[in-house]
């Protein structure tokens, strides 16, 4: 009686308490969160669809991880979005429920939650923004931030050109529509069968977007009825398959650290090599920014991610098999999708770039447990380089003398920016790819080779080392690296060398000291404590596996 009178003080009759289903709507709408401030229309379709398949829908309010305003990373609460999504599933009494996301952290976080309670759960991601538009080009959101900036220090654009570009590149709701991280989150959510076949690319205004939302609400009450879980979807041919996807679009390498926490949660055995091995028979097909020049409003329209699954599954390159939320596997999900468009989704048989072309994982001396390279995004010449290292100890410390004249720095030096890891920044922060120094960009230089510890958003581009493993604040070798020495980057022989003998290396450690946390307490205590590595994923060390639904006691 408790429970019902005081659901009844919203309006509910006491029809809805007949057994039916009940839905939980998980929503992450945020006006700080510019990429999923639609949510709560798109939780009204979704509410629509349960009412119709006879369940009983509640929509409620998770965080959101907003890429664009959070400080220092929107990376550092994903764990804590997940955690409270897993809470409030487990807590209340839900049937099922439906995740509504779209901001890069947003997809992942909701997705390692609602795996760790092991309720049946189905995304649908927000969508991207319609297609930028300045002076009668395409412009993507993100990638065109970083061109804009060197044009700007290069003296090629004024900064009121840029005040009027901001409001051409995001002019409508929605994700970035690069192939960033949340359009990359958004494919794989597809491809892991946790997201109705077909919607991760439609644009966050069309009426299509809403049409899926009413659909996956209208499918989680079967789902419920058939107890189709994450746990039978999570599986590690699914894992397998997204990988081979996330290759096949030009994904963001920050696809590798959100994989690898989210198969920990269901107790996947998933590695950083399984990515280079997975990927080297995969071609680029998706040719779009960075990598390429069309926008996901243009993925969309010439077929979308089914188009993709359908060529690599006739190419032998998928497992057949994985269960979807449909009920049905993947590759009978996406059977007789066509394309409308080759340029954009090119064929197997002549990719936009050849196999093997997508983020390579590199080990060697510098990155015992791994780092990555993004090398459709690269320049094809840097990806065989050794130079000379310039060190910096934080981002900062280097955009401090990035407009020096007098920088010593040339075409062949290797920037090395440290400090940008799990515990040491903390949270993995999107530095890596800093800007070259403005004496380069004069010069008409374009690319550098950076080697980091943090990572670089999907939207990025440029011939940069990411997730270097383990990182400088744990100890990690690049925290040894001192200007001058020289660094070896061979991508096509996957390593990544310090030219500095064991014995240099040993008594540099010998010296080494790590540096000093200031934090004592709260929740960055809490994280710096208890991430792991990069290459394990950044999760926190006590949520790996699942914990189920199950709540043993009452409220009253």
């Amino acid at each position: 009686m408790i429970h019902r009178s005081w659901m009844r003080s919203q309006g509910f009759g006491p029809d809805v308490f007949d057994g039916r289903p009940v839905i939980g709507i998980a929503t992450s709408a945020s006006e700080l969160a510019p990429c999923n401030v639609h949510l709560t229309r798109v939780a009204e379709a979704v509410k629509r669809g349960v009412w119709q398949a006879g369940g009983f829908p509640l929509a409620f309010p998770t965080m959101a991880t907003g890429e664009t305003l959070m400080r220092p990373t929107a990376m550092l609460y994903r764990n804590l979005m997940a955690m409270e999504v897993e809470e409030l599933i487990r807590a209340n009494p839900l049937d099922g429920v439906v995740l509504l996301s779209g901001c890069d952290k947003t997809t992942p976080a909701m997705l390692m939650g609602a795996a760790s309670v092991d309720l049946p759960a189905v995304m649908v991601t927000g969508g991207p923004m319609l297609n930028g538009k300045f002076r009668g080009e395409d412009v993507g959101s993100g990638t065109h931030v970083w061109k804009f900036e060197e044009e700007l220090k290069a003296g090629r654009m004024s900064q009121e050109e840029c005040f009027f570009a901001e409001g051409c590149m995001a002019r409508s709701n929605g994700h970035c529509m690069t192939m960033g991280t949340a359009s990359t989150m958004a494919c794989l959510a597809e491809a892991l069968g946790m997201q109705l076949p077909g919607s991760a690319t439609w644009p966050a205004v069309d009426a299509r977007r809403f049409e899926t939302a009413q659909t996956a609400g209208q499918r989680i009450v079967a789902m419920v009825e058939e107890e189709l879980r994450p746990s039978a979807i999570l599986t590690r041919e699914a894992f397998e398959n997204a990988i081979r996807v996330n290759a096949a679009i030009g994904g963001s390498t920050n696809a590798i650290i959100h994989l690898l926490a989210l198969a920990g949660r269901v107790g996947v055995p998933l590695e950083m090599a399984d990515f280079d091995a997975l990927g080297r028979d995969v071609p680029t097909l998706v040719n779009l920014m960075p990598s390429g020049k069309f926008l996901m409003e243009d993925f969309c329209y010439a077929g979308g991610l089914p188009v993709v699954v359908r060529r690599l599954a006739e190419a032998g390159l998928l497992r057949p098999d994985t269960l979807t939320v449909t009920g049905k596997s993947l590759v009978d999900n996406t059977s007789d999708a066509e394309c409308w468009n080759d340029e954009v989704i090119t064929a197997v048989t002549e990719p936009f770039q050849t196999k093997g072309s997508g983020t390579a994982v590199l080990t060697g001396n510098l990155a015992p447990e791994g780092a990555v390279i993004k090398q459709s995004a690269a320049s094809p010449e840097l990806l065989t380089h050794t130079g000379p290292a310039l060190v910096f100890d934080t981002a900062e410390d280097y955009h401090h003398v990035a407009d020096d004249p007098d920088l010593e720095v040339t075409p062949d030096t290797v920037l090395v920016i440290r400090g940008a890891g799990p515990k040491g920044y903390p949270g993995m922060p999107e530095v890596a790819n800093v800007p070259l120094p403005t004496k380069l960009l004069k010069e008409g230089v374009t690319d550098l080779v950076r080697i980091c510890d943090g990572r670089m958003s999907g939207t990025g581009y440029g011939t940069v080392v990411l997730h270097v493993s383990p990182e400088s604040a744990a100890g990690g070798p690049l925290a040894l690296v001192r200007t001058g020495d020289r660094i070896t980057l061979d991508t096509p022989a996957r390593s990544l060398t310090l030219h500095v003998s064991d014995e240099e290396l040993a008594a540099r450690r010998a010296q080494w000291e790590p540096p000093e946390s200031p934090y004592v307490s709260g929740y960055t205590w809490l994280y710096t404590h208890h991430v792991t590595q990069a290459h394990q994923g950044a999760d926190f060390d006590f949520l790996h596996g699942s914990r189920g639904p199950g709540v043993p006691r009452d409220s009253h």
